[in-house]
């Protein structure tokens, strides 16, 4: 009676093995979270069964502190489960946003739904990068926030020198941030930490989904020069009105800064050599700081329901209520909060 109660149970697991595999799950999207990543498992909601994973790393605008932050609110209230990266630094394995060449776990983007990027001016290694061109070149969904459009400097004659915000090798000018993206690095528009940002809806786009509910869109970063118009079928879905001041109080500037205002939220799609398209949502906008927004928020959430083909299912107001405690440090170089690991994250309270 026992071995055969023992072999039903092994029937058993054995068929939700089999039915994870088959539903494109992959075992790292329940990896141990004393790695050097953070894991949030969705329970209910729209997103079960989709597998996000959001990679921090920059210097200057606290990705390791906003990617969490999201992760928990998709898990949480929308179902999606979440993967964060973070740069590491390999001798104490903390997270470290200016070590500028180690994102451990990019092996998760192998069956990742959606990848989510906040990087900046990154020279990753083969193995890592290899990870991040494979998941491109199956023309998956990408999301860039703030320093995505400038994610790599890779040095020229590197394997994917092409990848780097800089690169003007024929076909690959602009490298990741122009072909993916939309735009790579170009300046500041905004006088930095001087003048902050309202985002305004476009006109032309007031009825997308991906602006629903998004009623006040402001942070306290500058608004990013772009080309105009944007490349291929890049769609301007908020445009930044760069303000006096640093308090969404403050009056839009008068004159050119204004005159046509820049995008600061757009959609679009990508193809990587020849591969199928993939759908793109883009902000220029996503310090941490910038996320204590609820309408920044908000977009965020329906950009990720719209990159999944789920625009169908984005409710009036989606809800991006602050999971536990969220209290950013501003941006700054140098300005990350030292001795944290991944594991100082986990957890959804």
């Amino acid at each position: 009676m026992r071995v055969h109660q023992m072999a039903s149970f092994r029937g058993v697991f054995g068929l939700a093995i089999a039915l994870l595999l088959a539903s494109g799950w992959s075992f790292y999207a329940f990896a141990d979270e004393d790695g050097p990543w953070v894991v949030y498992r969705g329970q209910q909601g729209p997103g079960l069964g989709k597998h996000i994973v959001l990679i921090s790393g920059d210097e200057e605008y606290r990705s390791e502190e906003a990617l969490p932050m999201l992760g928990k609110i998709l898990a949480k209230w929308h179902g999606f489960t979440c993967t964060v990266l973070f740069a590491i630094d390999p001798a104490t394995g903390e997270i470290a946003p200016n070590v500028r060449d180690n994102i451990p776990g990019l092996e998760a983007l192998e069956n990742a739904d959606l990848m989510i990027i906040a990087t900046r001016f990154r020279d990753l290694p083969d193995e890592q990068m290899s990870h991040i061109v494979n998941y491109l070149k199956k023309g998956r969904p990408v999301m860039g926030f703030r320093t995505a459009t400038h994610a790599f400097a890779i040095p020229a004659g590197k394997t994917y020198a092409h990848m780097s915000w800089d690169c003007k090798e024929p076909g690959w000018e602009g490298g990741f941030g122009r072909i993916v993206l939309g735009e790579t690095w170009i300046a500041h528009h905004g006088a930095h930490n001087k003048e902050s940002t309202r985002g305004v809806i476009a006109p032309e786009m007031k009825d997308h989904p991906i602006v629903r509910g998004c009623d006040d869109i402001w942070g306290p970063t500058d608004v990013y020069r772009v080309r105009l118009p944007l490349p291929g079928d890049s769609q301007p879905l908020v445009l930044g009105a760069v303000l006096e001041g640093m308090s969404p109080q403050d009056k839009p500037v008068e004159g050119p800064k204004n005159d046509p205002m820049m995008p600061v939220a757009w959609i679009k799609t990508y193809t990587w050599e020849n591969g199928p398209a993939g759908r793109v949502f883009t902000t220029t906008m996503g310090a941490a700081v910038d996320f204590k927004s609820e309408g920044l928020r908000r977009l965020v959430v329906n950009a990720v329901y719209w990159c999944l083909g789920m625009e169908d299912l984005i409710p009036k107001k989606a809800n991006v209520e602050i999971v536990g405690q969220f209290e950013p440090n501003y941006f700054g170089f140098n300005g990350y909060k030292k001795g944290l690991r991944p594991s100082d994250f986990a957890g959804l309270d």
